[in-house]
């Protein structure tokens, strides 16, 4: 009797063992997974499950202005997205963005241009100074957001030139850990040097920026990355902007593909990487995303 009770002894112990090992390699895989499993109702959500709060940038370094978004009880350090508005726009257009990514575990910094004129390359060169900014603030104790940024887990996004400004940022910074352009609008369409996993967002109806003069051509013109078209039916080129109808379909997208290629964290991979099946959707296409 002694001899059984000493191996069911052992055997559960083993067992035990077995568990702890796995919970240890699954940590040691992902480091950077924050937060509750994701649900379709987690991320259509308007916010996510962390608090956050935000700031003005006082002195903005390289761009006209910025407000950050942070999460303030995510644990650990998050990554961190330079989100860009487009031609004429400022950042009331792509604000949205900033408290709903906050949420779910990142640093956001929404901009203004130097100028509402500027062009592409000018919004790309400001955006990747936010980052720049943003990495040197959590460098900075008297910082809301000291020692709360992964420096090594960037991102960007962009509406319209903001969009293509967005582009050009993946294509000049292939660190960076996924783009996600929005209605962008460029004077190049080749884009065949990007790595950096990509989701371009497309609105059917933008006559600003056609879709199969830009974002189609910008999708087939990658080869190298992760990369997502996503286009909403009859949708203006204002489709995916602050107070939009789209946004619980367009945030759930744009929140998991961050998820997924920022923070690597599988659980978002159904939703970054599967057909929406979405009467919203007029188009879908991708490729290499798992």
């Amino acid at each position: 009797m002694r001899i059984h009770a000493a191996a069911r002894f052992a055997k559960a112990a083993i067992a035990i063992g077995a568990l702890v090992v796995s919970a240890a390699a699954t940590a040691q895989a992902n480091p950077y997974e924050r937060g509750p499993a994701p649900t379709t109702a987690s991320l259509e959500a308007s916010r996510g499950p962390f608090a956050t709060s935000s700031f003005t940038v006082s002195r903005p370094s390289g761009y006209g202005a910025g407000t950050v978004y942070y999460p303030t009880n995510a644990g650990g350090t998050v990554g961190a997205i330079a989100i860009v508005p487009g031609f004429l726009a400022r950042q009331s257009s792509i604000n949205w963005w900033g408290p709903r990514l906050a949420s779910h575990g990142f640093v956001v910094i929404t901009i203004d241009t130097n100028s509402t004129f500027d062009q592409p390359t000018s919004r790309s060169r400001q955006q990747l100074a936010a980052l720049d900014q943003v990495a040197a603030l959590a460098r900075t104790s008297s910082s809301p957001i000291y020692n709360r940024v992964d420096t090594t887990r960037m991102g960007v996004m962009g509406w319209s030139m903001g969009g293509g400004g967005t582009l050009i940022s993946a294509q000049n910074r292939p660190s960076l850990k996924a783009a996600a352009p929005q209605a962008p609008w460029n004077n190049s369409t080749n884009f065949s040097s990007v790595t950096v996993p990509t989701l371009i967002l497309a609105c059917e109806s933008d006559s600003t920026a056609p879709v199969n003069q830009h974002a189609s051509p910008f999708y087939n013109s990658m080869s190298r990355n992760s990369k997502q078209y996503l286009e909403i039916n009859n949708g203006s080129h204002s489709c995916a902007n602050s107070g939009n109808s789209n946004q619980p379909l367009i945030g759930k997208r744009g929140v998991a593909w961050m998820k997924r290629f920022m923070d690597n964290d599988t659980r978002y991979t159904s939703f970054a990487c599967a057909n929406p099946n979405s009467t919203r959707v007029s188009e879908f296409r991708t490729a290499n995303c798992s």
